[in-house]
C-alpha cells in the first residue's frame, strides 16, 4: 500500500477520472479558485437554481459563505452523515463541482447529487460526465442502492442530464430560495436501471482509505 498525501484527510486523495473530466476534493487553495470560478458566473441574474441562493450574495458574504460551507462539510463528516464537494478539472482547468451526499448511507443505501458548472463551460456534455462519474462512485464502488436528485421545472440543463442518464420522475417538489417559490421536479434512479445501460468507464483512486468515511467496509 502506498504511502497516502494526507494522512490526517484521505479524502484528499479521492480522485474520480471519466473520459475527459477529472473530479477531486478541493484543499483550501483549491477553493480559492472554485469560488473565483463560481463568482465569474454561474447562471443569469433572474434565475435561481439552487435551494440556498448563495450564487448571488455581494462580497465579501459570497466569499466567506462559500468557504464556510466547505469547511463545514468537512468539519461535520461522519460515516452516518456525509457530503462530499467535489472539484471537477477539464484539461487542467476548473469547470464547476459535483456533489454527492447521504445519511445512515450503510443502512439506506441512497445518495444525492448537486452540481453547477461555470457558465462558459455549460451545453459541452460536461454536466451529464461529471454526475455519470459520482454515480459511479456510488453505485459501482460505493454500494449504493438508489440515487436521487431534484431541479427546478424551468432548469433544462439539470432535467435534461437526469433524464439522459437513466433517472426516473419521483414526484413533484417546491422550494423558496430568498422566500421566491420555485416549483421542481424529483427523480430517482435504483442499482438496477444503473446497471441495465452501457455507462462510459470512470476510474477512482484512494478509495480504499475512505471506505470507513463513508460507512462502508
Amino acid at each position: 500500500m502506498t504511502a497516502s498525501a494526507h494522512p490526517l484527510w484521505p479524502l484528499f486523495d479521492l480522485v474520480i477520472r471519466s473520459e475527459r473530466l477529472v473530479l477531486r476534493l478541493p484543499t483550501d487553495d483549491g477553493l480559492v479558485a472554485l469560488a473565483a470560478l463560481a463568482r465569474a458566473g454561474i447562471h443569469p441574474p433572474d434565475e435561481m437554481p439552487f435551494a440556498v441562493p448563495w450564487s448571488t450574495l455581494p462580497s465579501p458574504a459570497f466569499e466567506t459563505g462559500f468557504v464556510q460551507y466547505h469547511w463545514l462539510c468537512r468539519a461535520t463528516w461522519t460515516p452516518a452523515s456525509w457530503t462530499l464537494n467535489l472539484a471537477v478539472e477539464l484539461d487542467g482547468e476548473l469547470v464547476g463541482s459535483q456533489g454527492i451526499e447521504a445519511h445512515d448511507f450503510a443502512i439506506v443505501r441512497t445518495v444525492s447529487t448537486g452540481s453547477w458548472l461555470g457558465r462558459a463551460f455549460q451545453r459541452r456534455g460536461i454536466g451529464t460526465e461529471m454526475r455519470a462519474a459520482v454515480l459511479g462512485l456510488a453505485f459501482d464502488h460505493l454500494r449504493a442502492e438508489i440515487a436521487l436528485t431534484e431541479a427546478n421545472v424551468g432548469n433544462a440543463g439539470s432535467n435534461g442530464v437526469s433524464l439522459a442518464l437513466g433517472y426516473e420522475p419521483n414526484g413533484l417538489g417546491r422550494l423558496a430560495p430568498g422566500g421566491r417559490v420555485n416549483d421542481t421536479v424529483r427523480y430517482r434512479m435504483t442499482r438496477e436501471t444503473w446497471a441495465d445501460r452501457p455507462r462510459p468507464p470512470i476510474t477512482v483512486e484512494g478509495l480504499e482509505r475512505c471506505r470507513g468515511l463513508f460507512g462502508i467496509e
